[in-house]
């Protein structure tokens, strides 16, 4: 693939969030494929803008709405990408009884029950969890909780096949697998923003970690399971759940 570090990483950007990048320079198609790669990385601004809103929300608005809009600020920065594969994600696995129903289910641009309710209680649990915390403390745990939850779903590209054809992707795209160099940079841009958070907060590095492993593992055997693979929706999907997971092992610390 002969791409431009510089046209992956805005590739990467003009990926995940809905910022205007591509009025600077359109990278080719075939960058697209290296998105996740820097997945992290966009992370650090989409948790940057969450935290932000949050924090300084905080000193002029009462706290929970400060942390409502704090989720509305990321999720207009990110076209509420994650949120609709997270949709997506609860009514294939919630209403389908085989593979290919399943993956039907989930290409399907209407929302069902499932997705209704996997929406409503995702979001119940973030506003919850995150209101459990002083608002500085908050901030640091989305700093970092982000990040980490994309660099921890960026595995599924390595653990399983794409369930789909390349055609039949939604974004057109298929992500191609990473090498050790590439694992390396997505642990430094996952790994560091959490490692700042641990230390500020002092919180207990070894539940941080692993409770979210655990969830990610059991996400992980269900996609294995039920088809054999992964989506883009279940890459979505899996780093809210894994995000949420952190903020709710952070407030019970």
């Amino acid at each position: 693939m002969n791409c431009k570090l510089t046209d992956r990483l805005l590739a990467a950007f003009i990926f995940f969030t809905r910022l205007p990048l591509w009025r600077l320079r359109q990278p080719p198609k075939e960058c697209y494929a290296s998105v996740v790669e820097f997945w992290p990385l966009t992370g650090w601004l989409t948790a940057g803008v969450m935290a932000l809103t949050l924090w300084g929300g905080s000193y002029v608005l009462p706290y929970p709405v400060a942390v409502v809009a704090a989720i509305a600020a990321r999720m207009l920065l990110t076209g509420a990408l994650h949120e609709d594969g997270l949709a997506d994600c609860c009514d294939g696995f919630g209403g389908g009884t085989d593979r290919n129903r399943i993956l039907a289910i989930m290409k399907d641009s209407h929302i069902g029950t499932y997705g209704v309710i996997g929406l409503i209680v995702w979001f119940a649990l973030c506003v919850t969890s995150l209101m459990s915390m002083p608002p500085t403390t908050a901030a640091l745990v989305v700093l970092a909780a982000d990040p980490f939850a994309k660099m921890v779903t960026s595995q599924l590209i390595l653990m399983l096949p794409y369930a789909r054809k390349e055609e039949e992707a939604k974004a057109r795209t298929v992500y191609r697998r990473f090498g050790i160099a590439t694992g390396l940079s997505l642990a430094v841009q996952g790994l560091a923003p959490m490692a700042a958070m641990l230390y500020l907060t002092g919180m207990d590095w070894q539940l941080i970690i692993f409770v979210p492993a655990v969830v990610f593992y059991a996400l992980y055997m269900m996609m294995r399971s039920k088809i054999q693979g992964y989506t883009g929706d279940c890459c979505g999907a899996t780093a809210l759940i894994v995000e949420l997971t952190i903020f709710i092992v952070a407030c019970a610390i």
